[in-house]
């Protein structure tokens, strides 16, 4: 009879999506001395497990291209400046001020990783993220306009509490783009988070915006109050990648770091 009662017990759990009280319910019945301890503790069980269903679904919905936490990061690898600045921006304070941070350098060297990491650190204190590249933000914000449908997705972008803007001058934009883009990330200037990475310096942002007015202006809205981290130096990804692979991939990382 108690079997039964078990395993209805477990369906019913499974049908309400009560996946801390299912795993648990019968290792606490021979725990518990009453039934207040014994519900307190079934719940309390839940609350994690909701807690990490919620962070899953956060992480899940800032669709990250891969995963990288902060402490996976070789920070021996990164650049000076963001060794420097990364415990502090690990803290989130931040995403609570409002503050930018924006990581421009030669590839390679580390700007992705940093910027997955602390996203996905914000999504386990609870903040929403997104995660985008320029180039796909601006074909989404064009397709928006042409569908008529620009002012959802601008609603929808301004609630996030920290876009994350990948790759900022690979790719060189027209007019409308740039139009776009600009507007879409003053809707955030001084009240939520922006982290870009970039491989242009400030001076050279006119490159890819194609207009001396637009890239002025970004560039005074992005970089108020914000963490600007220079982060120029070797290639992280290669010195990670052959770290203790001997002489022969050590030579050619020297190769490519210095060419």
């Amino acid at each position: 009879m108690r079997v039964k009662l078990n395993e209805e017990i477990k369906e019913y759990c499974r049908i309400l999506k009560l996946h801390g009280i299912q795993e648990h319910f019968e290792e606490e019945m021979g725990e518990s001395s009453d039934y207040e301890d014994f519900l307190h503790k079934l719940l309390t069980y839940e609350l994690v497990e909701k807690d990490k269903r919620s962070v899953e679904c956060r992480i899940r919905n800032a669709k990250f291209p891969y995963r990288k936490y902060l402490e996976d990061i070789e920070t021996k690898y990164l650049p000076a400046p963001m060794k420097k600045i990364l415990p502090e921006l690990a803290t989130m304070k931040f995403i609570e001020q409002g503050k930018n941070v924006i990581m421009s350098g030669n590839p390679g060297t580390g700007k992705t990783h940093v910027s997955i990491g602390l996203g996905i650190k914000a999504c386990m204190e609870g903040y929403k993220v997104l995660f985008t590249t320029v180039p796909l933000l601006i074909t989404t914000l064009k397709e928006c306009n042409s569908q008529k449908t620009l002012r959802y997705f601008e609603r929808r972008f301004e609630k996030y509490d920290l876009v994350i803007a990948d790759e900022l001058g690979y790719i060189s934009f027209d007019k409308e783009g740039a139009e776009l883009l600009f507007t879409n990330l003053s809707l955030r200037a001084s009240r939520k988070s922006i982290i870009i990475t970039t491989n242009l310096s400030f001076d050279r942002w006119e490159e890819v915006f194609g207009d001396p007015v637009i890239t002025s202006a970004m560039v005074d809205r992005l970089t108020h109050k914000a963490y600007i981290v220079d982060m120029t130096g070797d290639s992280y990804r290669l010195r990670e990648t052959f770290e203790g692979s001997g002489k022969e991939a050590h030579h050619l990382l020297k190769i490519c770091t210095y060419r």
